[in-house]
């Protein structure tokens, strides 16, 4: 069974979980340095690496798939997340300038819609930060990370992704050096893992980090049978359901809804 909210969380609390984010969030710096001014998107279960725009970026937004839950954000301040069909956002079109996706594209059953879906939310100068497992490398190969579940990509295999979904990549990095251990020895050495990694180890790394820019010169045509009308969601109030949701269990519209949230 592939991972969910309540897996998510539980992981970035740990101390490996916590080391990753840091390091992630190193990385994504690297690509965008500041986002003063512009609005920003994260796609799956990107919230852990959002906390450092809240107060930079001009707009936060947090989309978490239908299928994997929900859980409020940020803690203790007014939410800025909500549910979303993969292949349907709530979003008008060309409403934010960049996009993160961490945690959906291993996972989604709909990539393509999802893409599609991506490209019509983004500015004509927008840039998209996909985020995905490395093929070849350590953390895709083990389980006990959220990480070693789910459809891990290789450079080429992103690359081609985006650019078959009106995408031009612009750059390609990469993060998690360090084997997914959760030795104090191996946490504290974390970052020198890093340094020799992006220095000599390129392929073996544990994520990959591609930026793309949206192709505007041409235009993806609706499928056939497309949808005309919309699905809205709510957002979720101190991590409750929305009001006149359908609620089984612990389930909102067939989700789970998770009332802790990472950081």
């Amino acid at each position: 069974m592939p991972p969910d909210v309540v897996d998510f969380s539980a992981f970035y609390d740990t101390r490996l979980g916590q080391t990753a984010r840091h390091l992630i969030r190193r990385s994504m710096r690297r690509v965008w340095p500041d986002l003063g001014g512009l609005s920003l998107l994260g796609l799956g279960h990107a919230t852990p690496l959002l906390r450092p725009f809240l107060a930079e970026a001009e707009r936060v937004v947090a989309l978490m798939p239908a299928s994997q839950g929900v859980m409020a954000w940020p803690p203790q301040e007014p939410r800025l997340v909500t549910l979303a069909d993969d292949d349907d956002l709530p979003l008008p079109d060309e409403s934010f300038d960049r996009v993160i996706i961490l945690h959906a594209l291993e996972f989604s059953e709909q990539v393509d819609p999802m893409l599609r879906e991506v490209w019509r939310v983004m500015s004509g100068e927008g840039r998209l930060l996909a985020i995905v497992p490395n093929r070849a490398g350590l953390w895709a190969r083990i389980e006990r990370t959220p990480f070693g579940h789910g459809r891990p990509y290789s450079p080429s295999q992103l690359t081609r992704l985006l650019r078959d979904n009106l995408f031009t990549p612009t750059s390609v990095s990469a993060a998690l050096y360090f084997p997914p251990s959760r030795s104090r020895m191996m946490l504290r050495t974390a970052r020198a893992w890093e340094r020799v990694g992006r220095k000599w180890g390129g392929p073996f790394s544990g994520l990959l980090l591609i930026e793309a820019a949206k192709q505007v010169y041409s235009v993806r045509p609706e499928s056939a049978g497309a949808r005309t009308r919309r699905r809205i969601y709510l957002p979720i109030p101190g991590g409750h359901a929305p009001v006149g949701a359908r609620v089984t269990g612990a389930r909102v519209a067939g989700a789970r809804v998770a009332s802790r949230a990472s950081d």
